[in-house]
């Protein structure tokens, strides 16, 4: 589908896919809400080198983002397949480091592994906790994660690795590796429950470890220095092959997106490359700023979380585009009218159970996201499925019946 549509940017393809300059319009203002995950990223990574360097964690990210953004706007892309490969090895044998960093907790077995969780806190060795605000229950644990893991395979930019194939023929190979690289990160999360185990009590120095530092201090307690520095580097690798194409993929949306069509004619001249690449230089330094302030916000007072700020911007997006996507390829005789409204009704329950403390599961000091945007992804689908089937299907019929 993405050879047929041609489209660089996931604003380019709804527009394409869905033959309107409006809709394409729309998705280039709501890409703004992956600022987000730009911003998850720069905390992470100024964890990791204020943890690393015993730094001040602001003038790290300033630093950070003067640094990464800098080089993007000047032509610092690396989006090499050597080098991507180069990052995931290095990423790889990072997550064989934490997760062998703990071997010494299964003395005793798994069931002594667990024992020593329950003597810091009897919920830790359980599948849920009726007191966290993330892990209630299995429909909180696993059905609202099911229901967003769809949603975000189906986005057609998550697979553009698959382009890079040289043949059909090498198919089964990428995906034999990148299914067992992606369980091998996966399992990484256990690495959270060795840092509780080093941490009772969240705290090291006598002083309380912030959430999203936890594993940043955990690297620098638990490991002699050159195995530290290589899991630094591993932990910046992930980040940074993260955020290049991040940095890259936005300022390329608003710039060809959303400031070509509104500006158009009056900014860029007829095809002035050159104007366009200036003002794509522009939005990567707007993208900096708001970054650094964002970033610098959740540093400072997070909402438990930066993990939580990421995954409300990023599963609202991912909840408005699913409908589009799912009917663009598959309900090929969709109106436009079908997916602008389930977009539209995404976003309003996404948003509107989220703020507005909508359902028992919304009534706690922190809200985990993932809820809100289950009910937003179930509503976009039950709206979309009812105006297909009612409306746009029987206008097909129709039109068929009359033209035989």
């Amino acid at each position: 589908m993405g050879q047929t549509v041609k489209a660089t940017t996931m604003a380019q393809w709804m527009g394409q896919m869905h033959r309107s300059k409006g809709y394409a319009l729309f998705f280039a203002v709501l890409s703004l809400l992956l600022i987000t995950f730009i911003v998850l990223i720069c905390v992470g990574l100024t964890q990791v080198l204020s943890r690393s360097l015993n730094a001040d964690p602001q003038w790290i990210l300033a630093a950070l983002v003067i640094f990464i953004f800098g080089y993007m706007m000047f032509g610092g892309a690396n989006s090499m397949v050597y080098t991507n490969a180069i990052q995931a090895v290095l990423m790889a044998i990072v997550a064989v480091i934490l997760l062998t960093s703990g071997y010494e907790h299964f003395s005793d077995g798994v069931s002594g592994f667990f024992a020593k969780l329950e003597g810091i806190d009897p919920l830790l060795a359980s599948s849920t906790n009726p007191e966290s605000f993330l892990f209630r229950d299995y429909f909180e644990i696993i059905f609202c994660q099911a229901v967003i893991g769809i949603a975000i395979v189906c986005q057609p930019h998550i697979i553009t690795k698959s382009l890079l194939l040289k043949s059909d023929r090498d198919v089964n190979r990428y995906l034999g590796v990148g299914i067992g690289v992606l369980v091998l990160f996966f399992l990484v999360v256990f690495a959270g429950l060795f840092a509780r185990l080093q941490f009772p009590d969240m705290t090291a120095n006598g002083e309380a470890i912030p959430m999203d530092g936890l594993i940043s201090a955990y690297v620098v307690a638990r490991f002699p220095v050159y195995v530290g520095l290589v899991v630094v580097l591993g932990l910046l690798s992930a980040g940074l092959s993260t955020l290049e194409g991040l940095i890259q993929s936005l300022s390329s949306t608003i710039t060809t997106d959303l400031i070509r069509p509104v500006l158009g004619k009056r900014l860029y001249g007829e095809g002035n490359d050159r104007r366009e690449m200036v003002v794509n230089k522009g939005v990567i330094v707007v993208l900096a700023v708001a970054s650094f302030f964002l970033s610098r916000q959740q540093l400072l007072h997070p909402n438990l979380s930066v993990g939580i700020f990421a995954q409300n911007g990023v599963y609202a997006y991912f909840s408005a585009a699913f409908v589009p996507v799912l009917f663009g390829m598959f309900f090929r005789q969709a109106s436009l009218r079908t997916v602008w409204i389930a977009s539209g009704v995404a976003l309003l329950v996404h948003f509107g159970v989220y703020y507005g403390n909508i359902g028992a599961y919304m009534q706690e000091p922190v809200n985990n996201p993932a809820i809100a945007s289950t009910f937003a992804l179930l509503s976009s689908v039950a709206v979309g499925l009812l105006l297909y089937f009612v409306t746009d299907r029987r206008a097909v019929v129709q039109l068929e019946t009359h033209h035989a």
